[in-house]
């Protein structure tokens, strides 16, 4: 089965980001499941690295390192991040800059899409 998940969120204040990437690994786990991340709009601040958060409290870049890890697909919008400040070498290990054609590939190729 493969997953489209879109988040749109920031990484902080809502936990919208949060529980969708929470989604996202517990699907991985499945070696049978095949899952893409596509952020967009302020969620494309979720791929910045070098995030720093207090003890006990979710850190979204290893949120993202984890699902990479585990095969994850995980693309940020090109114009998202140019509105942002945010460059190619300044993503999280894992992201890649993207357009929304490959967004619309990915949708595509999916079995299910997950908004957040």
């Amino acid at each position: 089965m493969k997953y489209l998940i879109i988040l749109n969120d920031p990484p902080y204040g809502t936990e919208r980001s949060y529980n969708g990437l929470r989604l996202a690994n517990a699907l991985a786990k499945d070696g049978e499941t095949s899952v893409s991340v596509f952020l967009m709009g302020d969620a494309a601040s979720c791929a910045a690295a070098g995030q720093t958060t207090p003890n006990g409290y979710y850190n979204i870049e290893r949120m993202l390192k984890a699902l990479s890890s585990k095969g994850g697909r995980i693309a940020v919008c090109g114009s998202c991040m140019d509105a942002r400040g945010l460059t190619p070498e300044g993503l999280a290990d894992g992201a890649h800059r993207s357009s929304l054609e490959e967004l619309t590939g990915w949708t595509l190729e999916a079995d299910k899409v997950v908004v957040f």
